[in-house]
């Protein structure tokens, strides 16, 4: 697989996790409760970019105030209303975690939290994931506060590749946030790449196969037989198994299992956009919006092309397509308009279900189209507008609720860490700067696989001055001016360098 930009892997940003077998798991969610009266519309007054930093901030804390204490890591699912029913609400999401974690570098970075607190809860993170149960260096789906597998269904009690896959993606986007000259943050850097140097990528093709496969348990060994094969959420798993340092993955893989020699073209389009690849299940329609999510939580899809399709192009036609089919509303279902869109997986009216307009039961789940900001920014802004006005049914604690349905009056309490963590991230700034200060610091190894790697180019490090307005905070001239001059004095102690004057415009003579 090849590029021609250079802003691709392991960068800061954030998506959300679903396994496509997770339906079985909530046959029994109770909804009965939810019915309430037409929303009560609420205004508030804030910019868009007030607007974004509040729901930044509110989702974040699903995995920082709201997180399971012994880990650091995600709940699975928190339900203000309190009902879990069969459910145990102490179990800890795997994949939904490894967003949680990105988010918490996003949080370093807008100043939600300090530099400190985050190295400390990714440290207690890391301990926590070195002595959690582990099958052949993958994590199962869900963890109990004792690190000890939990079956998400009966055969599937051992490792889950993709939901690792999704895990480890977040940890590399921390590892390469950190600085390795910070004893403490080396520290972190350190236990996670024993952690991805640990996972048998290899050992999930099943005896050497072609291609790779999502479960395998010490007691049902390869029953589950869920081949990862053609189009949908876990295309990073082949990624990460091809940049494996330790355990890696050849090429025909991808081709042979992924792409199927080239069956995962088509020429299909949906509501006017060519979709480019086959989405397994939804091949006239699209499948839900998360396949466009999950995978590009650290890996930018804009710009990156192979024989197969034109990925950033791929998922801008899966999104606009579903916003198009909502807008169309052939259903007929109220309130679905241009600010009312988006069908994904999440909690539904008689359980779990991967909405999509081929499974469309007038359920709108809200991560759909705040999860697709980078792809439609603006229809993705009117949505988030208009379920803000209605807030008093759709949010609360940790920001907006999972889903909900106006034609069935049901306005569920509660919160799904897969979906609740596409929100803080994508909704970030521009990650070119971060890419080229990768490159300029000689971080070749990020760029493993991609088209920059075998470039002309000497890899050499070489420091690297980037300040982010974002976290500069100063009411007047003289107070920007001093806040910058630290920033610089800090840039100049890591670097060795000694600042004889105190003025700003000589700092950088």
């Amino acid at each position: 697989m090849k590029t021609s930009i250079v802003n691709k892997l392991l960068t800061l940003s954030l998506g959300c996790l679903l396994s496509l077998n997770v339906t079985l798991c909530f046959a029994d969610y109770n909804h009965t409760e939810s019915v309430k009266p037409s929303p009560k519309i609420e205004q508030e007054k804030l910019s868009d970019e007030d607007f974004l930093d509040k729901l930044q901030k509110v989702h974040f804390n699903y995995m920082w105030d709201g997180a399971e204490p012994v880990s650091g890591l995600a709940y699975e699912r928190i339900y203000e209303d309190g009902n879990y029913g069969s459910e145990d609400p102490s179990i800890i999401t795997t994949g939904g975690s490894g967003f949680g974690i990105a988010g918490i570098i996003v949080a370093m970075d807008r100043g939600f939290i300090t530099r400190a607190q985050g190295v400390a809860r990714l440290q207690k993170i890391v301990t926590f994931l070195k002595r959690a149960q582990r099958f052949h260096g993958v994590w199962p789906h869900w963890l109990y506060p004792s690190g000890k597998a939990t079956p998400f269904s009966q055969k599937d009690d051992g490792g889950d590749l993709v939901e690792s896959a999704f895990l480890m993606e977040g940890l590399l986007c921390a590892r390469q946030y950190l600085d390795a000259n910070v004893k403490s943050e080396k520290q972190v850097i350190d236990g996670i790449n024993e952690l991805w140097h640990e996972m048998e990528f290899d050992w999930y093709r099943k005896d050497g196969k072609d291609v790779l496969y999502w479960h395998w348990s010490p007691k049902y060994g390869w029953e589950m037989n869920f081949p990862l094969e053609g189009y949908n959420e876990s295309l990073i798993v082949y990624i990460l198994a091809a940049s494996s340092p330790t355990h890696p993955c050849p090429a025909s893989c991808y081709h042979k299992g992924w792409a199927g020699n080239g069956k995962i073209r088509t020429n299909t389009t949906f509501k006017g956009y060519p979709l480019q690849i086959k989405h397994n299940g939804a091949e006239t329609t699209g499948g839900p919006l998360f396949w466009a999510h999950y995978s590009w939580f650290g890996l930018c899809p804009i710009g990156l092309k192979d024989q197969y399709a034109d990925y950033g192009e791929a998922m801008k036609a899966h999104v606009l397509s579903n916003y198009a089919y909502c807008v169309e509303n052939p259903k007929g279902y109220p309130n679905y308009s241009e600010n009312c869109w988006g069908l994904t997986a999440g909690f539904s009216v008689d359980g779990y279900s991967a909405h999509a307009p081929n499974n469309d039961l007038g359920v709108i789940t809200i991560t759909a189209a705040l999860s697709s900001f980078p792809y439609a920014p603006k229809q993705a802004m009117a949505a988030a507008r208009y379920w803000y006005q209605h807030k008093s049914l759709l949010w609360g604690k940790y920001g907006f609720y999972d889903g909900y349905s106006d034609s069935a009056k049901w306005y569920p309490k509660r919160y799904l860490a897969i979906d609740q963590f596409s929100r803080p991230r994508r909704f970030g700034k521009s990650l070119t700067l971060s890419t080229l200060k990768a490159i300029f610091q000689g971080k070749k190894d990020l760029f493993k696989g991609l088209y920059i790697e075998n470039q002309p180019y000497d890899w050499k490090p070489y420091p690297v001055i980037h300040i982010d307005m974002g976290s500069v905070s100063a009411d007047t001239p003289e107070s920007l001016k001093e806040t910058l001059l630290g920033m610089i004095t800090d840039f100049a102690d890591n670097f060795k360098i000694t600042l004889n004057k105190r003025q700003l415009s000589d700092a950088f003579i």
